[in-house]
């Protein structure tokens, strides 16, 4: 029996700024709300970029959660792969230090690169400093979490809600 996929789910953003941070906001609703089978970790990856590394290669699959610039309305649910992955803030080199597609680029030379998908929703505001996201943004949270659960299924992870 082969042992199944190790599974990463990394919340990236700046939560200093409204919708920038939900990525981290949605890896803290997941993390509050749900047990997870030993192969997922879920982690908050802020702005550490190339810091991630370690991290990421030591896992055959990635699901990133981020906000995602990709000219639908706020609030707006994307599943992003490949190419698509640099509608990703956090591979757009916005507030997020440097590009994870360069992290990626990285892992990939040292010769371990997960899967990797983006789920990310729209921001309705990204540039005013505010610790708290935008109502738009919660409003959404738990349906950008349900896609992050789907994935995690998808890839041989189980969860629970928590009691």
């Amino acid at each position: 029996m082969t042992n199944p996929a190790k599974i990463l789910v990394l919340g990236v953003g700046n939560t200093l700024y409204t919708d920038e941070g939900l990525g981290v906001r949605a890896a803290e609703h997941l993390l509050a709300s749900y047990e997870f089978s030993e192969n997922v970790t879920v982690l908050d990856g802020g702005t550490l970029g190339l810091k991630l590394i370690d991290h990421i290669i030591q896992y055959d699959k990635l699901i990133v959660l981020d906000a995602v610039l990709g000219d639908e309305s706020a609030g707006s649910i994307y599943r992003l792969v490949g190419e698509d992955l640099r509608k990703s803030l956090g591979f757009n080199n916005s507030m997020h230090q440097t590009d994870l597609v360069d992290t990626l680029i990285f892992c990939e030379l040292i010769g371990t690169r997960p899967d990797t998908v983006v789920i990310g929703m729209e921001p309705e505001d990204y540039q005013t400093m505010n610790t708290e996201i935008s109502s738009v943004a919660a409003g959404r949270l738990g349906d950008m979490c349900e896609a992050a659960l789907q994935e995690i299924a998808g890839f041989g992870g189980t969860f629970s809600e928590k009691v």
